[in-house]
C-alpha cells in the first residue's frame, strides 16, 4: 500500500465538501478520480499530498514512499532554461558529480600515500557510487527522451522557460514530475494543452510507469486507456468501482438501480410497518406486537433515496427539410489566413459529404481545421469550388461561442431569434440544458465557460437545420454534458461536420474521419480506434516498403532477382542479428567486471586507475546503448519482413 485516507471530513467554511471518507492506494493501482465540476476533486488531492489538511480523520503515507503532484495551471517561475529546468529535477546527483571532480582535483595534488589522499579517495567512492546508484550517467539522455515526448522537440534547450506560454510552461512540469519518477503520481488534469501526439505519448509512458497513479481528468479515452480503478466524488461520498472509465458508466448505473430497488422495497416495509402499529397499539391483544414493530423502525438502518447530483442537460437536434444525396462537394480548395501576407495552410483538398455522414475532423495545431469550417461556411475567402446541395440548411457552433451576443440575457438570446415562441417554451428548454430560475436572466457575458456552450447549443436546436457545422463542441462542458451531447449527435439524422481533440466523442459519434496534415487531406472511413489501427497498418507498410527498396536490385528480370536479394540481404540481417546480440552479453559481462573493479577497495586507493576505470565504464555504457539500439532496429525490420 502506498497510502490511506481514513474517515476524512472536510468542510469549506460552512459548506461540507467531504463526509467520513475512506480510500486507499495501493502500489500499481491507475485510479481515475471524476465528479462534477466544483465537488471537490482537487481539494482531495491536495488533501493527499498534504497541501491542504482535512478537518477530521486521518492521512496516512507509507514510510519512504514519495508522491508528486501536478497540479492544474502549474507554472514555471524564475531564469532557468528549459534544459535548466529539468536539470533540477537531479539536483542531488548534479551535486555529488560536482563534488567528484572537485575530489579529483585535490587528489591530484596530494601524495597518495598520505591520510588526506585515503580520506578524499573514500568520499569519492561514496559519491561514486551514489551517481551510480542514481544513474547520473543518464541524466541528459532521460531529460531530452522526456522532453521529445512532451512535444519540446522543436524548442531550444537554453530558450529561458519563462518565455514560454502558459500551456508549455504546464507540459514542462509536467516533464519534470515524469522526470523524478515519484512512487506516487497525482496528476489534476493533465491532458489539458497536449496535442495528440503527444496524448499519446504520455498514454503509452504512463502505462509503464513503475509507480501508482492517480488522476483527475475530463479526457475519457485518457481515463479508459490508463485506469482500472475509478473513484467517483458524489454527495459527499467517495464511490469506488473496479475497471475502466466506460465499465464505471455502467457500474454506476447498476448501483443507482440497485439502490432505488432498495430504497423502494424498504419505504414499502416501512409503510406497511407503520400501518400495522397505528391499526394495533391501542388493541390489548395486538398492543405488543404493534411495540415490537415500532421498536423494529427505531432500530432500522434507513437505505438513502440515490439521489443524482448532477443531472445532465438533455439535447434534441431535429431538421425539418431532407437534402440531395450530395450534402457537399469540394473541390481544390485552398485554405489561407493573415492579411498581410496570407498565409496557405493547406491547398488542394478535394472530397464529398454525403446526407448523413458524420465527419470529424482532427490534425495537429496550426493545421487548419478551424479554418476549413470557417472557408466551406464562406466565412473567409474561399478557393476553388464548394457546392453545398440543394435544400441544405446550415447551423454552426463556433467554439468560443462569438455568436452569442454577450449583453443579452440568456432568455432574450434565444427569444430574439425566435420572438413567436411563448416564453414558457423557451425558459422550458434553457431548463433542459440546465439553466433554470434567475440564471435565464444572466448575460451571456458572465455565464460559466460551460453554460455559454449550453446556451449555443440550445440556439442549434431551435434552428432545426440538416447539418450542422461544430468546433470542438465539449470544450467547455463537463462529463455529463459531453455524454448527453454525444449521444443526441450520435441520434441526430441530419449530417455532421465537426473539429474536436475530445477522443471518446471522436469514437462514439464519427463514420468519418478527415485528417489535415502537412500534405494534404487523408480520409479514413471509420472512427478514431479505427484511424489508430489505419495509421498503424501504414505505418507497417512504410517500414516495408522502405525496406524492400533497400533490397531491390535493378535488372531486366525483377521478380527473380528480387526475391534472390531479399533472401541474401535476409540472411546478412539474421547474422548480423546473433552477432549483435553476442555483442550485446559480452558489453554486459564487461559493465559488471568494470563496476566490480570500481568497488574493489584496492582501486579506492588508487585515483588515477579509479578515474581510469570511471571513464572506461561510462564510455561502455554507451556503447551498449548503441548496440542495443541497432539490435532493435534490426529486430523490428526482421518482423516487418516475417
Amino acid at each position: 500500500m502506498l497510502a490511506s485516507l481514513t474517515h476524512i471530513t472536510k468542510y469549506f467554511g460552512d459548506a461540507l465538501v467531504f463526509d467520513d471518507l475512506s480510500a486507499t492506494i495501493e502500489d500499481s493501482d491507475r485510479i481515475g478520480l471524476v465528479g462534477a465540476n466544483g465537488i471537490g476533486k482537487s481539494t482531495l488531492l491536495h488533501i493527499l499530498c498534504g497541501v491542504l489538511s482535512p478537518d477530521d480523520g486521518d492521512v496516512s503515507v507509507q514510510n519512504g514512499v514519495r508522491i508528486g503532484l501536478l497540479r492544474q495551471n502549474s507554472g514555471i517561475t524564475g531564469t532557468n532554461t528549459i534544459y535548466e529546468e529539468m536539470r533540477s529535477v537531479f539536483s542531488d546527483v548534479i551535486e555529488a558529480e560536482q563534488r567528484m571532480r572537485t575530489l579529483e582535483e585535490q587528489m591530484s595534488c596530494c601524495d597518495h600515500e598520505s591520510a588526506e589522499y585515503a580520506a578524499l579517495s573514500a568520499e569519492y567512492e561514496q559519491c561514486a557510487a551514489y551517481f551510480e546508484a542514481k544513474n547520473g550517467y543518464e541524466i541528459d539522455v532521460r531529460i531530452r527522451m522526456i522532453l521529445n515526448g512532451m512535444g519540446f522537440l522543436d524548442k531550444q534547450l537554453d530558450m529561458a522557460a519563462s518565455a514560454l506560454s502558459g500551456g508549455e510552461k504546464t507540459r514542462l512540469a509536467m516533464a519534470k514530475l515524469l522526470l523524478s519518477e515519484p512512487d506516487l503520481l497525482v496528476l489534476d488534469e493533465p491532458t489539458n494543452h497536449l496535442d495528440f501526439k503527444t496524448l499519446m505519448w504520455l498514454e503509452d509512458y504512463l502505462s509503464g510507469y513503475k509507480g501508482g497513479l492517480l488522476v483527475v481528468s475530463h479526457d475519457r479515452y485518457f481515463l479508459d486507456k490508463l485506469c482500472f480503478k475509478i473513484w467517483e466524488l458524489e454527495n459527499h461520498t467517495l464511490y469506488t468501482y473496479q475497471g475502466n472509465y466506460t465499465k464505471y458508466k455502467t457500474l454506476r448505473a447498476e448501483r443507482i438501480k440497485r439502490q432505488m430497488r432498495e430504497y423502494e422495497a424498504q419505504q414499502i416495509k416501512i409503510a406497511s410497518m407503520r400501518e400495522f402499529a397505528e391499526k394495533n397499539i391501542a388493541r390489548a391483544s395486538t398492543s405488543n406486537m404493534a411495540k415490537s414493530r415500532l421498536h423494529q423502525l427505531a432500530q432500522m438502518e434507513e437505505v438513502e433515496r440515490p439521489i443524482d447530483v448532477t443531472p445532465a442537460p438533455r439535447f434534441s437536434f431535429s431538421a425539418h427539410k431532407r437534402p440531395v444525396s450530395d450534402v457537399l462537394i469540394a473541390k481544390d480548395v485552398t485554405l489561407t489566413v493573415g492579411t498581410s501576407p496570407r498565409v496557405t495552410l493547406a491547398s488542394n483538398l478535394s472530397f464529398t459529404v454525403k446526407r448523413g455522414d458524420k465527419i470529424a475532423i482532427i490534425g495537429q495545431n496550426g493545421t487548419g481545421k478551424s479554418t476549413l469550417l470557417k472557408t466551406l461556411l464562406g466565412l473567409l475567402p474561399q478557393s476553388g469550388m464548394i457546392r453545398w446541395g440543394a435544400n441544405t440548411e446550415l447551423s454552426f457552433f463556433e467554439q468560443e461561442n462569438r455568436q452569442l451576443n454577450p449583453e443579452n440575457t440568456a432568455i432574450d438570446e434565444l427569444w430574439g431569434r425566435h420572438p413567436l415562441m411563448k416564453e414558457y417554451e423557451i425558459r422550458g428548454l434553457l431548463g433542459q440544458v440546465l439553466l433554470t430560475g434567475e440564471n435565464v436572466y444572466k448575460k451571456i457575458g458572465v455565464l460559466s465557460g460551460g453554460e455559454r456552450a449550453r446556451v449555443a447549443l440550445a440556439v442549434l436546436e431551435l434552428e432545426h437545420a440538416n447539418v450542422m457545422v461544430l468546433d470542438e463542441p465539449t470544450n467547455h462542458l463537463d462529463l455529463q454534458s459531453k455524454e448527453s451531447l454525444e449521444e443526441s449527435l450520435s441520434a441526430f439524422e441530419g449530417t455532421l461536420l465537426f473539429v474536436s481533440h475530445d477522443r471518446y466523442l471522436l469514437n462514439a459519434v464519427p463514420t468519418r474521419i478527415f485528417e489535415l496534415t502537412d500534405h494534404g487531406l487523408e480520409i479514413y472511413d471509420g472512427n478514431f480506434d479505427f484511424y489508430l489501427a489505419e495509421q498503424k497498418k501504414r505505418e507497417e507498410a512504410r517500414i516495408l516498403s522502405l525496406a524492400s527498396e533497400q533490397v531491390q536490385p535493378k535488372s531486366k528480370n525483377p521478380s527473380y532477382y528480387r526475391s534472390k536479394q531479399e533472401r541474401a540481404a535476409q540472411t546478412k540481417q539474421r547474422q548480423r542479428l546473433s552477432s549483435l546480440e553476442k555483442e550485446i552479453e559480452q558489453t554486459e559481462a564487461a559493465i559488471t567486471a568494470l563496476e566490480a573493479q570500481i568497488a574493489a577497495p584496492e582501486t579506492a586507493a588508487d585515483y588515477e586507475a579509479l578515474s581510469a576505470l570511471c571513464a572506461e565504464l561510462e564510455q561502455t555504457k554507451q556503447q551498449l546503448d548503441s548496440i542495443v539500439t541497432e539490435w532493435a532496429e534490426l529486430s523490428e525490420l526482421m518482423e516487418s519482413f516475417e
